[in-house]
């Protein structure tokens, strides 16, 4: 492993420090994936509401998708059982709240999970802290362990919304549903999809990563298990 020594000077001194260890990132990835592991079950329950929210935003696009394309077929057929369905041009403004309100849900659950993930670490980041870890090195690794989560979450999320708006647009108009919903279309809203659950991700994790990165090791050290 690869290790390299920056000098910093102390704030209450004249004197430059013996420097702090600079990790590369290969080793911040093997840290916070070990980390993950190690609260599997809480984890699961950040990535679980992350692919909910996910997974209800690529069923309203992908579904708004099949709604255009049977729109756009023409067939009177298709529109007429379009129109009995609730369906409008643009999508239904009621649905577009209830999306946001879903991922406005799933970023402050993801908050809170982070914030309690660090205060089950205190120890552990002032024992980093006090081996020379620096600040940019904690903030790493939660950034990255939410990279992950978010990643996780919201392709499985993507994937299954998509797919669940295919099957109910097949059970509603049959399998024009399938036929006429364009692949770009649907692939740019899946792809939509995982990036704002991927940004959701990394928002979430920005307040409680910024706690732990600028603790103080003394302060660390003093919380009681």
């Amino acid at each position: 492993m690869s290790q390299k020594r920056i000098p910093f000077q102390d704030p209450d001194s004249a004197t430059d420090i013996v420097a702090q260890v600079v990790l590369p990132f290969d080793k911040s990835f093997e840290i916070s994936l070990k980390s993950l592991k190690s609260r599997f079950l809480r984890n699961m329950v950040t990535v679980t509401s992350l692919i909910l929210a996910v997974s209800f935003l690529a069923y309203v696009l992908v579904g708004s998708d099949i709604s255009n394309g049977l729109y756009n077929s023409g067939d009177p057929g298709l529109m007429k059982a379009l129109e009995k369905s609730g369906y409008e041009a643009g999508g239904s403004a009621k649905e577009r709240w209830i999306v946001i309100l879903s991922l406005l849900v799933c970023t402050v659950g993801i908050v809170n999970a982070q914030l309690m993930a660090v205060t089950e670490r205190f120890r552990e980041i002032g024992t980093m802290k006090c081996l020379g870890a620096l600040d940019s090195f904690v903030l790493r690794l939660f950034v990255l362990e939410a990279s992950m989560q978010g990643v996780a979450g919201s392709v499985l999320g993507a994937l299954f919304g998509a797919l669940i708006a295919i099957l109910i647009g097949m059970l509603r108009f049959g399998f024009e549903a399938l036929t006429m919903l364009s692949p770009a279309e649907a692939g740019l809203s899946i792809l939509y999809s995982i990036g704002v659950g991927f940004g959701l991700s990394l928002l979430g994790v920005i307040y409680p990563a910024f706690i732990a990165a600028r603790m103080r090791p003394i302060e660390a050290m003093r919380v009681e298990e």
